[in-house]
């Protein structure tokens, strides 16, 4: 039997938490409360995805590496998937307007289209739709 995992939490370092929440709060997203404080926020993403958003001294008492600079060096890409090409320019249109910088341009396969945008910390997030009808 294959190993399955009921959820995923991402880990990310911030360096402002209140202005992270306030930016991910504008483009629609929620946080849990039982795991938001002030050294972490529990950003929900779906039904069993979760970002882990710590501030960048309270991250670093998880690991002995020292931390990247997402402003510079891209540590992960974290891609989302959306219910429709308006909902990828929603979202990425949201986040833009919230603070967010551009990343890559919008890219439409016919079948795929993403967009993809840089949060205050420098982290990237795509976000794309698959037309379900293409997928084998």
């Amino acid at each position: 039997m294959a190993l399955k995992c009921g959820n995923i939490f991402v880990n990310l370092p911030v360096k402002d938490l209140d202005r992270t929440k306030d930016f991910f709060t504008k483009i629609g997203f929620e946080f849990n409360p039982q795991f938001t404080d002030k050294n972490a926020a529990c950003l929900m993403i779906g039904d069993n995805i979760f970002a882990m958003l710590l501030v960048e001294d309270y991250f670093k008492t998880f690991t002995k590496k020292d931390l990247s600079n997402a402003a510079n060096t891209t540590e992960v890409i974290l891609a989302l998937s959306a219910e429709s090409k308006e909902q990828v320019d929603e979202i990425v249109n949201n986040a833009l307007a919230a603070g967010g910088s551009p990343s890559n341009d919008p890219v439409d396969h016919g079948f795929m289209y993403s967009w993809s945008f840089q949060d205050p910390d420098g982290h990237l997030w795509e976000v794309l739709y698959m037309d379900p009808s293409n997928v084998q």
